[in-house]
C-alpha cells in the first residue's frame, strides 16, 4: 500500500514568533512528518539553534544525538537528559540575507502508547561563505522518553530569539 499524506497544518508567519506550535494532533496516522523552512533574528550571529518539543513537555526528558557537517569537517555530538531535542542549526541574522534553513522532522508511530518516541531530522542551513559553521548539513535523532501520544508538537529558537516573518512548517499525517 502507498502511503498517504495529509496535510494536519500549514502555517507561514505573517510576523516574528518566538513558536511554533500544533496542538490537538489526532491518533488516527501511523506517523507525523513534519517539513519547515525557517530563519531566526538572533543579531551578530551567522546561525541559531532550533528546539523540538512534544506535548509540552520541559523536563529533562529528551535526548539528541548528532552528525553534523561544516566548513572544518564533521561533528558528532550526543546529549542525554535534554529539555528538548536541540542543535537543529538554522541561519540567523548576519548570515545571507533572506536564506532560511530547511529540513524534515519524522516521528514514527507517535500514537503508540507502549515505547518511547523517536525523532529523526534532517536539515540544511546554508551560507554565502565558507566560515566555519555559517553552513551545515544536520542529521539528528531524538528520543522523548515517554509512552504517551504525541499531541503536540513545539518548535522554538534555543537562544530565546524569534522565527522570522516567513518561516514556513507543514504538518503531514501519515498513513501506510
Amino acid at each position: 500500500m502507498a502511503a498517504a499524506f495529509t496535510v494536519i497544518d500549514h502555517t507561514e508567519l505573517s510576523g516574528s514568533a518566538t513558536t511554533w506550535t500544533k496542538s490537538s494532533i489526532p491518533s488516527s496516522y501511523d506517523h507525523l512528518y513534519l517539513e519547515f523552512s525557517a530563519r531566526s533574528d538572533r543579531g551578530s550571529s551567522s546561525r541559531d539553534e532550533m528546539t523540538v518539543r512534544l506535548n509540552g513537555d520541559t523536563g529533562s526528558n529528551y535526548s539528541v544525538t548528532q552528525m553534523f557537517a561544516v566548513s572544518a569537517g564533521s561533528i558528532g555530538s550526543q546529549r542525554q537528559s535534554t529539555t528538548a531535542i536541540e542543535k537543529i542549526y538554522l541561519p540567523a541574522s548576519s548570515s545571507t540575507a533572506d536564506t532560511f534553513g530547511a529540513g524534515t522532522l519524522w516521528i514514527p508511530n507517535y500514537a503508540n502508547t507502549a515505547n518511547f518516541k523517536q525523532v529523526l531530522i534532517q536539515a540544511a542551513c546554508e551560507g554565502a561563505t565558507n566560515t566555519n559553521y555559517e553552513w551545515g548539513l544536520a542529521v539528528c535523532a531524538g528520543l522523548w522518553t515517554s509512552t504517551a501520544a504525541v499531541n503536540q508538537i513545539t518548535l522554538g529558537i534555543l537562544t530565546g530569539t524569534n522565527f522570522v516573518q516567513y518561516s514556513t512548517f507543514t504538518l503531514y499525517g501519515v498513513t501506510a
